[in-house]
């Protein structure tokens, strides 16, 4: 297992010590009532440690605190991990992001796109633009959510055991045949959601290199930024570090245990997703946080090009909308006004739309149960939130992590 390393003086990096700590206090209140069971936290800048806290427990019925040695459930923040392994086979060759998808899993040359009905009786049309790669990592291709309750279309993937989850012993390549099977939200491009598409992302990475998801990630990230801890499923001593999952007692609001859900990961998953699966600890997920803002970079190890990373990290919705413009349906991770997107990162174009303190260019994402990273290249400044409560929109937590982190900067 990996610890963080030492931490540096946070007035040698720019940082108001005094105004730092307040990072810590104000988290401390969501444990101290009940909201969450505990929580991690680290600030990196100018590839320094500056700051790193730990409160509560991790799995209160274990007596087990929140540590750096802790496995945490990331989910969506799989999506950048599963984005980076596909651009660096970008980088030679194996794909372009303008290839037809269908060019690559042929299930999706005949996928219709809704018209109108209902989840029993849909009316489709054809696309008239083929879903491109491009279309997958930006998640402007039409594919949906089953969890998403916004659309008839969420509902044919629940009807079709795509819920917040897959069904049971369905491999990735089975459930993107099922996906595709399914009519997209709308013509490719033409507007954003949040969808599986990372998961499609992560089996076409299985058919260009002919090996399955996880051994590719492991081989061209993971193994490379020694994040030792991070993998689809916690056995052996992983699994004595796992934290414990929680949802809001609707009485009250505070963290209530669910292990039906939370023991899922305590074996070898059927299904590899590319777009939610991972579990990993905070000081290998700020290796790679430190891999992003040192433009593909760490400790003299390259994953990606700095021209690569910054490219994906640039708005790719057309025109330069943003999501408030520009999405489809409901979604929690990020503000839309403001918020672009790149190729798997939430991309900041105007923090003052937003109404949230940051650089224009800083790009994050998040995971359902709360967790949280951002990265702005700006500031050479990182951030990296760790809990576990389900749902990510329960709590402002992404929002005042940044207030926090960017308030105490003093240079």
């Amino acid at each position: 297992m990996r610890h963080l390393e030492n931490v540096t003086d946070p007035a040698a990096v720019g940082f108001d010590p005094a105004r730092l700590d307040r990072i810590g206090r104000h988290f401390a209140r969501y444990v101290d009532d009940g909201r969450l069971a505990g929580w991690s936290v680290a600030v990196t800048r100018r590839g320094q440690l500056a700051y790193a806290r730990h409160h509560g427990m991790a799995d209160p019925e274990a007596g087990r605190a929140a540590a750096d040695d802790t496995v945490w459930r990331i989910y969506s923040m799989s999506k950048p991990i599963t984005t980076v392994t596909a651009m660096s086979l970008y980088e030679e060759g194996a794909f372009e992001l303008n290839d037809l998808v269908s060019a690559y899993l042929p299930e999706f040359a005949e996928t219709r796109v809704w018209k109108g009905g209902t989840a029993q009786a849909p009316q489709t049309v054809p696309m008239m633009e083929p879903m491109r790669i491009w279309h997958l990592l930006s998640h402007t291709a039409g594919l949906t959510y089953g969890f998403m309750y916004s659309h008839p279309v969420d509902q044919m993937y629940r009807n079709a055991g795509f819920d917040f989850g897959v069904p049971p012993a369905i491999d990735l390549a089975a459930a993107t045949q099922k996906w595709a099977s399914m009519p997209l939200l709308f013509q490719p491009g033409t507007a954003w959601n949040y969808s599986v598409a990372t998961d499609v992302v992560g089996r076409l990475i299985e058919v260009v290199t002919g090996r399955p998801l996880d051994e590719v990630v492991a081989e061209r990230v993971l193994r490379p930024l020694g994040m030792t801890d991070t993998a689809w499923w916690a056995e052996g001593d992983a699994a004595d570090r796992l934290a414990a999952l929680y949802i809001p007692n609707p009485a009250d609001g505070k963290a209530v245990r669910w292990d039906p859900l939370g023991k899922h990961v305590l074996s070898a998953p059927v299904f590899l997703g590319g777009g939610g699966g991972l579990l990993s600890t905070l000081p290998d997920y700020v290796r790679f946080t430190q891999m992003l803002v040192g433009g593909g970079q760490f400790e003299g190890t390259r994953v990606l090009g700095p021209r690569t990373l910054a490219f994906m990290t640039r708005n790719h919705l057309p025109g330069g909308a943003d999501l408030a413009s520009f999405g489809s349906g409901q979604f929690s991770e990020v503000a839309y006004s403001g918020v672009g997107f790149g190729l798997g990162f939430g991309v900041s174009i105007d923090p003052v739309r937003s109404e949230v303190m940051t650089s224009p260019g800083e790009y994050t994402w998040g995971g359902a149960a709360s967790t949280a990273f951002f990265v702005d290249p700006a500031e050479a400044l990182t951030a990296v939130f760790m809990t576990q409560l389900l749902p990510s929109s329960r709590h402002p937590i992404r929002t005042q992590l940044r207030q926090l982190v960017y308030q105490a900067l003093a240079d």
